[in-house]
C-alpha cells in the first residue's frame, strides 16, 4: 500500500498544475516534506493526507491503491 501511495501521489502531483512549493503551501508542509512523501518511508499524517486528497481532487481510497 505504501508503494502504491507514493506512485499515485507522485503522478497526481505532476498533473495537478501546481508547483511542489505551491502544493506544499496549500497543505501546510515544506516542499522538502513533499519530496520525502514519494521518495522515502515518510508518510503524511492523517490531517495532511486529508488535505492532499482535497487539493488533488482524488479519494483517499484511490491514493492508497484500494480503487482504480
Amino acid at each position: 500500500m505504501e508503494e502504491k501511495f507514493k506512485q499515485r501521489f507522485y503522478e497526481e502531483l505532476q498533473h495537478c498544475g501546481l508547483t511542489k512549493t505551491e502544493f506544499a503551501k496549500k497543505i501546510g508542509v515544506s516542499p522538502e516534506m513533499i519530496t520525502q512523501y514519494y521518495t522515502t518511508k515518510k508518510l503524511p499524517k492523517l490531517d495532511t493526507f486529508t488535505k492532499i486528497c482535497k487539493v488533488l481532487g482524488v479519494s483517499a481510497d484511490y491514493l492508497l491503491g484500494l480503487t482504480d
